[in-house]
């Protein structure tokens, strides 16, 4: 029980609508190429001020962003060799599926499954 809830009171259910968006902009990178680092600097700010799966949740979207930057220097400097526009694919690939599945994840409300993760 939090201080500034009262007793006999059921918990206040988690708002989760701030992961979501953060889900959003990572997706929206596609179009927009800046808002996934608006949208890690969100999840930055609203890390451990949630339940603690919705805190894995902002560690899922950190270690997305993060992840997914050092794949994509890596495929942007095999294409020099021909093979980073097929690395940049299944970049896409990839941070889609993440992100699809940390939004389902959201939607039941519970933690991303393999945070630790570096693939799925």
């Amino acid at each position: 029980m939090t201080d500034d809830s009262v007793a006999g009171e059921a918990p206040k259910p988690a708002d989760t609508t701030v992961a979501l968006v953060v889900y959003a902009l990572m997706l929206a990178g596609f179009v927009v190429g800046f808002t996934p680092l608006i949208g890690v600097i969100v999840a930055y700010v609203y890390r451990g001020k949630g339940p603690a799966w919705l805190d894995e949740h902002y560690r899922y979207q950190i270690r997305t962003f993060w992840i997914g930057l050092l794949y994509a220097l890596i495929a942007s400097i095999l294409t020099l060799i021909g093979i980073g526009l097929i690395l940049m694919i299944a970049l896409a690939i990839w941070l889609i599926v993440r992100c699809v599945k940390g939004f389902k994840a959201v939607q039941e409300k519970r933690a991303p499954s393999n945070v630790e993760s570096w693939l799925w």
